[in-house]
């Protein structure tokens, strides 16, 4: 943000501080409650400022948040609990890509990468010089594949996986004698096809590699002819670094309570999960999702620092890469700085500064994962006067979903999506940080009062929630898909009781690589294959289990 645009930025921020102090007073709020109201609009105004750049797990902006969120740990006066530090880093999986040194020169002229050709991302990375004949297939020599007839066979038929077909023709072209494979398209039908990052296909034994339209049309027109190919396949993971950020409160107790909220947020929307749909380059703030649980979270640690509240630990931590998959919260569950067994319960924040003044609805997830929840919200409320919507199960699109799968009690706060969610219009100023106050008040108030029961939450099982995603589908197999998962497949999580993964034999760590016919590399092409059947329908499912690959029949 250049330096007027900050200075402007602070004096607004200043003034709309002012007019709701002035409106607070009106409201008869306590000191303590307008202290939380300030700090929480200098919070959220940093965190969800330009200067940023939306929070991306993995850049700058995201490390600037964590420098914020450290300091203001350290000026609580917790301890850092982190590997380094308040910090623990860890790496992220963020797809796939072909690297510079690829090349491509048919009688020696060079193309463009991704413009006229690619890489498939499970192609074998080698350096290849052949003079193959077009319309032949040798041993131990190029094959050129052009998929014209496939795909005007196909062309009306609805259930017809093209990615899947081009893995199995790869497959076949390498058991085959095939030194690598190339794949082309002469027919009028159009195949869409361009590099997928996301695909997460195991990597085989021969390159492989496509050529766009234009150029298979200006040197494959005549079949019988031979072409001089050269070229280099290089395709890499792509890894990122996240930190959560840890601190602790130490008051010589038994167990522990976590408190946590995601930190990150979605940049300009480079990673498809943006809900603007005009193409625009935009920041994406993140105000509600999720500076407002991230500012709840360091008030929460000020306010316990300074409480009575002391049958309890206090951890606290902020998630990165939540937005991708939960992988912050996971990486901590896997690697916890405490022991789990002592872990008493969770809170998760996420999205929490949105309440509407004349609902004054909350909604409270993971009400089931525990007996004793029910009276402890209970009486927790008498105090706020809420509208608590509750959610008996403990799993869903954010962070509390990690710990609930370690048996840990979990409850998630949250105030409801609404028109500005995952657009560059979640800005600090559509806050309601009164609301907030109410917000963080509530769950302070859950805290004292299982503070005050003295005892260790009881764990108990619940429903699983369907995961969400922008794919059509109306059937679910009651699988929580591993979104950390790197390798190829969809490794379930969990497996949901009474439902149709689980009735078939499925257990949690499995690996569903195939669907019928279709292949599954990664949580997007099982959704994409889920949308291809309807209720009643049966499937084989084929699956990995340990080094074993076994086949089962689910019906949705």
């Amino acid at each position: 943000m250049k330096i007027f645009a900050r200075i402007l930025f602070l004096f607004l921020l200043f003034i709309s501080t002012v007019v709701s102090a002035q409106k607070i007073k009106k409201q008869k709020l306590g000191k303590a409650d307008r202290e939380v109201f300030s700090n929480l609009k200098k919070h959220i105004g940093y965190l969800a400022s330009d200067e940023l750049e939306g929070r991306r797990a993995g850049t700058n902006g995201e490390n600037l948040a964590k420098e914020y969120i450290a300091k203001q740990f350290q000026q609580i006066g917790l301890q850092p609990k982190g590997a380094e530090g308040f910090f623990q880093p860890f790496s992220i999986y963020a797809g796939k890509q072909i690297n510079s040194s690829s090349y491509f020169v048919i009688n020696n002229d060079s193309l463009k990468t991704n413009d006229d050709y690619f890489v498939f991302p499970f192609s074998a990375n080698k350096t290849i010089s052949a003079t193959p004949t077009i319309a032949v297939q040798e041993v131990d020599m190029l094959f050129l594949f052009d998929l014209k007839d496939l795909l005007e066979e196909n062309k009306t038929n609805p259930h017809f996986d093209l990615n899947a077909e081009l893995l199995a023709a790869s497959k076949k072209a390498e058991k085959q004698g095939a030194s690598s494979l190339v794949f082309f398209n002469s027919s009028g039908v159009e195949d869409g096809l361009a590099f997928n990052s996301k695909d997460r296909t195991e990597q085989l034994g021969i390159p492989v590699l496509y050529l766009s339209k234009k150029t298979s049309i200006k040197y494959f027109a005549d079949p019988s002819s031979s072409v001089n190919i050269s070229f280099r396949t290089d395709v890499s993971e792509i890894k990122k670094t996240g930190n959560n950020i840890v601190g602790y409160i130490d008051n010589a107790a038994t167990n522990t309570v976590v408190l946590g909220a995601h930190f990150d947020h979605l940049g300009y929307g480079e990673d498809g999960n943006s809900m603007l749909r005009t193409g625009e380059k935009l920041i994406h703030n993140g105000a509600d999702d999720n500076a407002s649980g991230t500012a709840a979270l360091i008030e929460l640690a000020r306010i316990l620092h300074s409480s009575k509240n002391k049958n309890n630990n206090y951890l606290f931590a902020a998630f990165s890469a939540e937005e991708l998959g939960l992988f912050g919260s996971k990486f901590f569950t896997e690697n916890p700085v405490v022991d789990l067994k002592t872990v008493n319960y969770m809170i998760n924040m996420d999205m929490i500064g949105r309440l509407n003044d004349s609902s004054k609805t909350v909604t409270v997830g993971g009400y089931g994962t525990s007996p004793q929840w029910s009276s402890l919200i209970s009486s927790a409320n008498k105090k706020n006067e809420l509208v608590v919507k509750v959610d008996s199960s403990g799993t869903g699109p954010s962070d509390h979903s990690s710990f609930y799968r370690k048996d840990i009690p979990v409850l998630f706060f949250f105030t409801g999506l609404h028109t500005d969610y995952h657009k560059p219009s979640d800005d600090f100023d559509k806050i309601n940080y009164s609301g907030e106050v109410r917000i963080i008040n509530f769950i302070f108030n859950t805290i004292d009062e299982a503070n005050r029961l003295n005892q260790k939450l009881v764990f108990t099982k619940t429903k699983e929630a369907q995961t969400t995603t922008s794919a059509k589908f109306s059937v679910s197999m009651g699988v929580m898909p591993d979104y950390t998962f790197s390798g190829s497949g969809l490794r379930c999580d969990g497996v949901s009781e009474g439902r149709p993964a689980q009735k078939a034999g499925i257990l949690a760590g499995d690996i569903i690589v195939q669907i019928n016919e279709h292949a599954v590399t990664s949580v997007e092409t099982y959704m994409q294959v889920l949308g291809k059947f309807k209720r009643g329908d049966k499937v084989i499912v084929k699956y990995k289990r340990g080094n074993d690959f076994l086949l089962t029949e689910v019906q949705f």
